[in-house]
């Protein structure tokens, strides 16, 4: 009898919501993305339905649109992730807790203590997304003129993992002995310094904490450029992607695990996880009518200012009852230009209908029943377009709680989704093995 595969889910928690009208649904908690009484609550419903992850996204910059879009936004306050991953760590058990943190803008010494702590806090539960910021806005925020451009962004991001990876592996796992009866507190055969010296940093090390519980922290990746896809395959164990059709993430899929093939890495050593925006309802018409109401909650100004974030051009410019025009490239996120145009030339929108879409959420979108939404997310395992889904809630916290009393216990009774977790650690969860420290056997 074949063995059925077994489907893993994160939890898309900053925001709380993708769907930037989501503070405005009626029942909901406008201010759940800097509430932590209601963040408790959502990471304890996710551990009930066993998910792997709560993940979470970051940005670096509030001025980042016009003004009349950014008033209507409820993600201008919201926790730093390595300041609330802790906090949450300590009302969970087996929850994995993935922070997004910044490549482009961040230092690897003090990224490499942060994850190694949060893992020993919450023991071995960290991930880290490994990203690049394509934001002008925050480049402002930290003493840049203008944006790093692309390919630099990413050649740092690969010697970036290289020494952070390093630190975390400055220690022997037996290095601590705490011997009293000699006085000696650690071995010093088992320390190793670093002594980094690359095209971007210079980091001699060692790490003063232990080596984390996992090893390393979970390495996440979710760039979808060709350079994207490349740092995952060579860096990456979970990987976050964007795709709207079973195809398109068939494609990614294979593109991915052939290029991890190709590199000698074993491809069942990394999850991929599209992201789906997951609306419940007890019927296929009142899921659509929700989904159609969330909708419209979303405001032109706020529309306007997504399409400009997408494409890195100011799209008020454009006639918005016409196709959208040729957009050159800009140094932002080149996937996330690909995108909206990908979307307006297969469904024929305008300006004005692309920046709709775009302004309340694009992407992948599963609405119907319980069982439809199962079919679907079973269908994408089976065919090999995916290891699981990230889930974003529509609404909360509503959308999550018919997630997990819902769809959870139709994916269990299918036998696609664990009933009790398997371990203690995110790693041991997701079916990943502890990684061999690169300087002690």
């Amino acid at each position: 009898m074949t063995v059925k595969r077994r489907l893993h889910l994160g939890a898309f928690m900053r925001p709380v919501s993708i769907h930037t009208a989501w503070w405005r649904y009626p029942g909901g908690a406008p201010d759940a993305n800097f509430n932590l009484k209601h963040l408790v609550n959502f990471a304890q419903t996710l551990e009930r339905g066993r998910f792997d992850a709560f993940f979470m996204a970051d940005h670096l910059a509030v001025l980042n649109m016009p003004i009349d879009a950014l008033k209507r936004s409820a993600t201008v306050t919201s926790f730093d992730p390595l300041t609330l991953l802790p906090a949450l760590s300590m009302v969970t058990e087996h929850l994995g807790l993935i922070a997004t943190a910044s490549t482009t803008f961040e230092t690897p010494y003090l990224i490499a203590r942060r994850f190694a702590s949060l893992d020993h806090i919450s023991g071995g539960r960290a991930g880290w997304n490994l990203v690049t910021t394509s934001n002008p806005d925050a480049a402002l925020n930290f003493g840049m003129t203008d944006q790093m451009e692309h390919g630099e962004r990413y050649r740092r991001a690969r010697e970036f993992f290289d020494v952070v990876t390093g630190l975390w592996d400055s220690w022997a796992d037996d290095a601590f002995i705490r011997d009293m009866d000699s006085g000696d507190y650690f071995d010093p055969a088992k320390l190793h310094t670093l002594d980094h010296k690359g095209e971007f940093f210079s980091v001699r090390g060692p790490l003063n904490i232990a080596r984390p519980v996992q090893g390393w922290p979970l390495i996440v990746q979710a760039g979808a450029s060709d350079a994207g896809r490349q740092l995952a395959a060579e860096t990456a164990e979970m990987v976050f992607t964007s795709a709207s059709t079973l195809e398109d993430a068939k494609a990614i899929y294979t593109d991915i695990k052939g290029r991890m093939t190709k590199l000698g890495r074993d491809p069942n050593g990394l999850k991929i996880m599209p992201a789906a925006l997951v609306v419940v309802a007890d019927s296929v018409a009142e899921a659509q009518e929700r989904r159609a109401h969330l909708d419209s909650l979303v405001n032109s100004d706020s529309a306007i200012a997504a399409l400009s974030i997408a494409l890195g051009h100011d799209a008020s410019k454009f006639d918005p009852d016409a196709p959208l025009p040729d957009v050159p490239e800009s140094n932002q996120s080149k996937s996330g230009r690909e995108r909206a145009i990908n979307l307006s030339r297969r469904e024929n929108l305008t300006v004005r209908q692309l920046a709709q879409r775009l302004g309340g959420y694009a992407g992948h979108a599963i609405t119907g029943t319980a069982e439809t939404i199962a079919d679907e997310m079973e269908a994408w395992l089976e065919a090999d377009a995916c290891d699981g889904f990230t889930v974003m809630f529509p609404y909360l916290p509503m959308g999550l709680e018919d997630f997990v009393n819902k769809v959870v216990p139709e994916l269990q009774h299918r036998g696609i989704l664990r009933r009790e977790y398997e371990g203690k650690t995110l790693r041991e969860n997701l079916g990943l093995s502890r990684p061999e420290n690169q300087f002690f056997t």
